[in-house]
């Protein structure tokens, strides 16, 4: 069991990664007959970056966060320009170290929480005294499967 760490790569936009996809999307249901020919492509960087001086990619080191989806080895996409709110899963800077959790706020106890989403670990409280900054906000996640 390990804690998430980050490694940071910066986004870019100066290449195109073009990629063949069904206009109609894949039903995860019944299959639909119809379906059964490629009508157009997307640029991945398109879909992945909303503004390129402000995202970057960072590969997930850790299990605390599988709970929600994200998994050892995952790359996860960080727009710095997002002002995290309640619920957001950040990558978060708290004394000397990042990590990668959901995003609470505490107004009650003048705090805030950075959760994981594995019972392994403890959430982790966090007050003025802590080093402590929000980094940026996952905005999407890649997974190779295979």
């Amino acid at each position: 069991m390990s804690e998430v760490k980050l490694k940071i790569y910066s986004a870019s936009m100066d290449s195109h990664v073009r990629l063949v996809y069904a206009e109609d999307g894949i039903k995860a249901g019944f299959p639909s007959p119809a379906q059964d020919y490629v009508t157009e492509s997307i640029d991945i960087n398109e879909v992945l970056i909303r503004q390129q001086e402000t995202t970057f990619y960072a590969r997930v080191d850790g299990d605390s966060m599988e709970g929600a989806g994200i998994l050892d080895g995952d790359i996860v996409v960080i727009d710095k320009a997002l002002d995290a709110k309640n619920g957001d899963y950040v990558a978060a800077y708290i004394d000397g170290e990042f990590t990668l959790k959901q995003f609470e706020m505490d107004e009650v106890h003048n705090c805030a929480w950075l959760k994981p989403a594995n019972p392994k670990f403890s959430p982790i409280k966090v007050t003025e005294e802590n080093d402590f900054r929000v980094w940026g906000v996952i905005t999407g996640i890649i997974r190779k499967l295979r």
